[in-house]
């Protein structure tokens, strides 16, 4: 197996924490993000999105992080990352459709206005022409160059950190009766999904505890889990 990965990137550590909990073996091929290697035509023929990660196994590509994950826990079945009953699973799923679907986009709101931002100002006009350009959803575009223009200020990070809000006021009242993980007492793919978006709330705790003032003007549950 071969993985296309890209440093700090919360859906390549879903995806290396399912491997490691399967005890797998592969190889990895860094995507260097900010030299816009993504769109290399070589590694669209992979993946035409021009995003990371990309698993290929038996030469072929699996692409989507939380598709990876599953197609691994299908095709290694031991040990088991999916519950087994019916309703379990459906309630893992809801886990990763809540990171796929909100948190995935706060965490690269929030990266992009503290810290890439920097890195995009860095780049020659050509450079950082090519990573707008190459957006393709315009929705996703729009968001990209408001976190450019105004970092902190842009109305996005508002609506990130509130998805970092819910999130972790759900993640409460999950484990409020005493289980161990979001669905069951044991490990599942919805909390793997997770872990790396928890990961990255401590990692920005410095700096999250004033941005959460800023957008909200108060202490919030962001802030204490984190």
């Amino acid at each position: 197996m071969l993985l296309f990965t890209g440093r700090n990137s919360i859906c390549t550590q879903k995806v290396l924490i399912t491997l490691f909990e399967k005890g797998l073996s592969w190889e990895t091929k860094r995507v260097d993000l900010f030299k816009n290697e993504q769109y290399d035509p070589a590694y669209l023929k992979y993946n035409p999105k021009g995003v990371v990660p990309t698993l290929v196994h038996d030469g072929k590509p699996i692409v989507e992080s939380t598709l990876i994950c599953e197609y691994l826990d299908e095709t290694f079945p031991k040990p088991s990352l999916v519950p087994s009953s019916p309703y379990d699973r459906a309630q893992m799923r809801l886990w990763s459709k809540q990171i796929d679907e909100g948190i995935f986009e706060a965490t690269r709101e929030i990266s992009f206005s503290a810290m890439f931002r920097e890195k995009l100002r860095n780049m020659t006009d050509e450079q950082r022409n090519i990573r707008f350009n190459n957006v393709g959803d315009p929705s996703r575009g729009a968001r990209f160059r408001s976190t450019y223009e105004h970092g902190t200020d842009s109305p996005y990070v508002l609506y990130a950190v509130a998805s970092f809000e819910k999130m972790f006021r759900t993640m409460n009242e999950a484990l409020a009766d005493g289980r161990k993980w979001l669905v069951t007492n044991d490990l599942t793919l919805g909390d793997i999904n997770l872990m790396p978006a928890r990961g990255f709330a401590t990692r920005m705790a410095i700096f999250s505890g004033s941005l959460s003032a800023i957008c909200l003007g108060t202490s919030s549950p962001m802030t204490r889990a984190a």
